[in-house]
């Protein structure tokens, strides 16, 4: 009978832990898909960070994997930014210093980025969903 016993703890445990995982996984993607709809439809990273063809059409394949700066600002400005950088995946910061880049507007060495990259000030949800977004698109 203590077989028996031990045998439905453990299974009662591995279903509670898969249960578990299943909710962090589920709710791991609703915040990349809240993620998702920050950068596409109101941060408008891609414009900025990913390139395009002569078309003007976003090459596939090439979402937010950095892109030259197609535009230039009428007045002198100090350090404009010609590119922008890769922001798929995080390939320059951690997920955390990408939420605390999208708080503060601080980089994590403490500069601040170059025109015409925003100086974003989100709140504490959205940061972490941009940057959890961000991250899900590295190898």
């Amino acid at each position: 009978m203590k077989i028996w016993s031990r045998i439905l703890v453990a299974a009662s445990a591995l279903f509670l832990v898969s249960t578990g995982l299943q909710a962090q996984s589920a709710d791991r993607g609703a915040l990349i898909a809240r993620g998702y709809y920050l950068a596409t439809g109101i941060g408008l990273c891609t414009d900025c960070h990913s390139p395009r063809n002569e078309k003007g059409e976003f090459v596939a394949g090439l979402h937010l994997k950095g892109s030259p700066i197609a535009f230039a600002p009428t007045v002198p400005l100090p350090a404009w930014g010609a590119a922008a950088p890769a922001i798929a995946g995080l390939p320059t910061m951690t997920e955390a210093e990408a939420v605390k880049f999208l708080r503060t507007g601080l980089k994590p060495d403490g500069s601040r980025p170059r025109p015409p990259m925003p100086e974003y000030r989100l709140n504490e949800a959205d940061a972490t969903a941009l940057a959890a977004y961000l991250k899900s698109l590295g190898s």
